[in-house]
């Protein structure tokens, strides 16, 4: 199937313009990312898969609320981005770079894992499954084996959630399936199913639902356990805090009526309530054969030897924060988070390493779940170097040894 077709699937424009039109005309001047005034407060909102007809009007509301709220709060120096990347916004969870996140479940997990405090989320859980023709002889995910699958993008938290659920059953989605095919809408999906092109696909529960209403001849073969909806996190030790801010914030989505389209009502969120998809992050293998797993005291003694320190990260997160000492090598990552992954989508420039290959290197990133620094290894490793040490843990194992840190350029 290919990506001419999804194109033409993915949606009826003619219904989508006028509902967004006019937010896209009055926010277009609004989502374009500005540097963080020192002292000021930074909110990154990422709508997520929820209104995808209407992704500039989710945001648009939601900006509208926060700004409402933090000027409650005397905070007026405010920079608002609009995010479409949920990948990149785990990376900024690590480098807590944002002092408020309004985001999907699989973000906010990451965001509360270091060093954020969830605040409030619509009461809409999200829920992955897995959906098969009735008449399908697939009832589980096991007899999806070698079967084509549809999904979203992979920074979707419905793909965030079946790769986890795959995961957990030891092996992988390029494994598990014969194919995948990739969309950004949900309801593109839909006719994958009925062409046959697809045999199952992932979706929320609520598009699952909403098929099954419209008379589609659909049930579901696998679930994943619900995550909380859209939802918002702020970085401890920030003004005004989670408790001032929920109030805030509860107070100006009523205000501003952010909540109306969505037909929604907003709940207190918990640390435990993002639990689950926590455990689901694409977290990387524990070992890679070649290289040497390190921790941060190991890191720290061979830096006092001269090994050289490779962060595989952004130039904006190494400037953000860094161990002492580190080389900036970005790894400009398009591939899966998978063990499996094809490097011929990323790129990553050899030639700024040392050239003699005996040469010992330290690679890291921003902690377990980033594949940056474990897919660098491998590529020193092809390369032919051969003592290369993996600093699985990263910077925030470093921050929590105790070990300083420096930023700046």
């Amino acid at each position: 199937m290919g990506n001419d077709w999804m194109q033409e699937k993915r949606m009826n424009w003619r219904k989508v313009l006028p509902c967004c039109g006019l937010a896209l005309v009055l926010l277009s001047g609004l989502v374009q990312a500005q540097p963080a005034t020192p002292g000021g407060m930074r909110v990154l909102i990422n709508p997520g898969d929820s209104g995808e007809q209407s992704r500039m009007a989710v945001y648009g509301a939601w900006k509208a609320a926060v700004e409402q709220a933090l000027r409650k709060e005397r905070i007026t120096n405010v920079t608002v981005t609009l995010s479409n990347d949920a990948t990149a916004d785990l990376g900024a969870t690590r480098s807590r770079i944002q002092d408020i996140f309004v985001a999907p479940a699989h973000v906010i997990g990451s965001a509360v894992r270091y060093g954020y405090t969830p605040v409030l989320g619509l009461e809409k859980p999200v829920q992955t499954v897995l959906v098969a023709p009735r008449d399908s002889p697939v009832g589980n995910l096991a007899q999806a084996a070698g079967k084509r699958l549809g999904l979203p993008l992979q920074d979707s938290v419905v793909t965030y959630l079946l790769r986890g659920e795959v995961n957990a059953a030891n092996t992988t989605l390029k494994r598990h399936f014969g194919a995948l095919y990739e969309t950004r809408y949900q309801d593109a999906l839909l006719p994958c199913l009925q062409l046959r092109r697809c045999d199952v696909v992932a979706v929320e529960r609520a598009v699952f639902e909403r098929w099954v209403a419209a008379g589609e001849a659909l049930k579901v073969v696998m679930e994943s356990k619900p995550v909380p909806g859209l939802s918002v996190a702020i970085r401890e030790g920030v003004r005004p805090g989670a408790e001032a801010l929920n109030v805030s914030l509860t107070d100006a989505l009523a205000a501003t009526g952010a909540l109306r389209a969505e037909n929604a009502k907003v709940v207190p969120q918990t640390a435990a309530g993002f639990d689950y998809v926590a455990t689901l992050g694409y977290f990387t293998p524990r070992s890679l054969p070649g290289a040497t797993v390190v921790d941060a005291r190991t890191v720290a003694q061979l830096m006092q030897r001269g090994v050289s320190y490779i962060d595989t990260r952004t130039d904006t997160e190494f400037k953000a924060g860094r161990v002492p000492g580190a080389r900036l090598v970005p790894y400009v990552e398009k591939s899966a988070k998978e063990a499996d992954f094809d490097a011929r989508q990323d790129q990553f420039d050899l030639a700024k390493l040392p050239t003699e290959r005996n040469a010992e290197l330290i690679f890291a990133c921003n902690g377990a779940e980033c594949w940056k620094s474990f897919k660098a290894s491998h590529a020193a490793l092809k390369a032919g170097y051969t003592k290369v040490y993996w600093f699985r843990g990263g910077l925030p194992e470093w921050r929590g040894a105790g070990l300083k840190t420096e930023a700046g350029n």
